[in-house]
């Protein structure tokens, strides 16, 4: 997949909604609609196989509401370069949503490192039961 290819297609797909930003703009910020608001719907993302749109939504599912990936961006002043970057960082999330999670290979603790944790608890016990004896009954 090319990036302008995938880039072009989300942009096509895309919902664009604006709002005044909370970010950098001084007085500028309470006239003008600079946050960008990005909706796509999951389904629309026609460079997916049905494998990849599962994998997109069960790994992006925080980001998702009712079927649709949401991004907001307000980091600059400029309404265009606010889109730019919600269209970069929505083919960011789905190329990382792709990529293939490792699987984890059980390991044992070294005998180093169990014997570290064991003289840690031993020195936090001697400590604690060096507290509260002031006196002798």
């Amino acid at each position: 997949m090319s990036l302008l290819f995938l880039y072009d297609a989300l942009a096509a797909a895309a919902d664009w909604s604006f709002a005044r930003s909370s970010g950098p703009g001084g007085q500028n910020v309470n006239k003008v609609n600079s946050k960008a608001l990005l909706r796509v719907p999951v389904a629309a993302l026609a460079l997916l196989s049905d494998q990849q749109r599962v994998l997109v939504s069960e790994k992006l599912a925080s980001r998702i509401f009712e079927g649709e990936l949401t991004i907001h961006v307000q980091d600059t002043r400029s309404q265009l370069e606010n889109r730019e970057l919600a269209l970069r960082r929505l083919e960011l999330l789905i190329r990382q949503a792709l990529v293939p999670s490792k699987t984890r290979r059980a390991t044992r603790p070294t005998r180093a490192s169990q014997e570290r944790r064991l003289t840690a608890k031993k020195a936090v016990s001697r400590n604690k039961q060096g507290r509260g004896r002031l006196f002798d009954d």
